[in-house]
């Protein structure tokens, strides 16, 4: 999962000495004074068939995937990158789609031995892939393992048979509880994806599928309510979904069975066992750097005294088109000084626990105060919780979370 693209304005790096002494001085300029953890998101952006409720950049993988045209436009993608990341450690790595098991064993070692010989890996770096469980088969992921892979997720999102149909997943429940058993047997760490709220689900349903998932024990649980996204199939023509009440009573009670079973709840849809956090994950809710490569990919990329993003090209035949010319880069922007604190706050509040109160000064290069007038309107309405170490939204802000986030706008 990766933050919005923002609007901003486009800018030219500092060149020179002189240039970054007048950017020190510039009104409005950042000011950094460590810049932030730095992780690599790899977006591989075919899958077998397009989910009804899927608004990623995937597509269908007809005649095919062309994988080592991919590969090398990846690593040329990623060296054409390095001079905006010169001389910083990656401290996790996640390969998302799509559905990159699709995969050849060769082609993630390919990928994996890529990114080890052009980056700084971290000793203890985080290595996701994300995996569906119609492509499982036990030795290939054996060798993803043994190629340095040590953290699936996996899209399992129903073991009920009629909502997988109604998903238009590729798998069926065997498949599913297969997966997470060639998961146990390869991985100490792995997460699984679950939906409710599904269509005409009922709560019974909704905690079989949850009970299921607990039962497998698996370190990380990303438990998602379904939602309607724009240009999607269901978007077109929706399907009939729990009312609100119906889904509040499928939230609660997901509360109660994963504090029954020692999940901690850290996230809005993610649950752990203790240590289990997805740590790429975290990285983008404290409002870390991560470059992005591949088709469709965005990156958020901070300098001393300003914050990048860039998008790819996302459709995956124009991406490598351009990658070959020398620049897969579709979109750059300078993220403007007055959206950093709705952009840090975005993220930030999506977190249980909150964030320490100095983390907006250290990823925003701007003191607290700026953000002063939002904060205590937050807190007199009771949505926000604030003292001299923490700020973390209350029980009610993140009931309306999005009114929340929006008060920063």
């Amino acid at each position: 999962m990766i933050p919005i693209q923002p609007a901003g304005t486009r800018s030219a790096p500092v060149s020179s000495p002189a240039d970054a002494a007048y950017a020190y001085l510039k009104p409005g300029t950042l000011n950094l004074a460590a810049l932030p953890p730095l992780a690599l998101y790899v977006h591989f952006p075919w899958c077998v068939r397009k989910c009804p409720y899927c608004d990623f950049n995937s597509h269908e993988a007809q005649g095919g995937v062309p994988e080592e045209d991919y590969l090398d436009a990846l690593r040329a993608d990623l060296e054409a990158a390095l001079p905006l990341i010169w001389g910083r450690k990656i401290f996790t790595v996640f390969i998302g789609g799509g559905t990159p098991s699709l995969l050849s064993a060769a082609g993630v070692d390919r990928l994996l031995s890529d990114i080890r010989t052009l980056l700084p890996l971290d000793g203890a770096a985080e290595m996701t892939m994300e995996a569906n469980p119609g492509t499982f088969e036990a030795d290939k992921f054996k060798s993803y393992r043994a190629s340095g892979i040590n953290r699936l997720s996996i899209g399992i999102q129903s073991f009920n048979a009629r909502h997988l149909l109604a998903l238009g997943r590729i798998h069926d429940e065997e498949q599913a509880r297969r997966a997470v058993d060639i998961a146990h047997a390869n991985f100490d760490n792995f997460n699984l994806d679950v939906m409710y709220a599904l269509p005409s689900q009922t709560l019974e349903e909704a905690r079989a599928d949850v009970g299921t998932a607990i039962g497998f024990a698996p370190p990380h649980l990303s438990l998602y309510h379904l939602t309607l996204e724009p240009n999607t199939y269901f978007a077109k023509y929706p399907p009939t979904l729990p009312d609100d009440d119906l889904s509040a009573d499928m939230q609660e009670m997901i509360e109660e069975s994963t504090r029954a079973a020692d999940y901690r709840h850290y996230e809005v849809s993610a649950y752990a066992q203790p240590g289990k956090q997805a740590r790429h994950n975290l990285n983008y809710w404290q409002f870390g750097d991560y470059l992005g490569i591949g088709a469709g990919a965005h990156s958020k990329i901070s300098f001393p005294h300003r914050v990048i993003r860039q998008a790819r090209f996302k459709q995956p035949a124009s991406y490598m088109e351009h990658m070959a010319k020398g620049n897969a880069v579709h979109e750059e922007r300078e993220i403007a000084r007055g959206e950093l604190g709705f952009e840090f706050m975005l993220n930030a509040l999506r977190l249980i626990d909150g964030f320490d109160v100095n983390l907006f000064a250290e990823r925003c290069g701007l003191p607290l105060n700026t953000i002063e007038r939002p904060l205590n309107a937050a807190e007199e309405k009771g949505l926000l919780y604030r003292d001299h170490k923490i700020i973390r939204p209350t029980d009610l802000g993140r009931r309306f979370l999005n009114d929340l986030q929006q008060m920063f706008l």
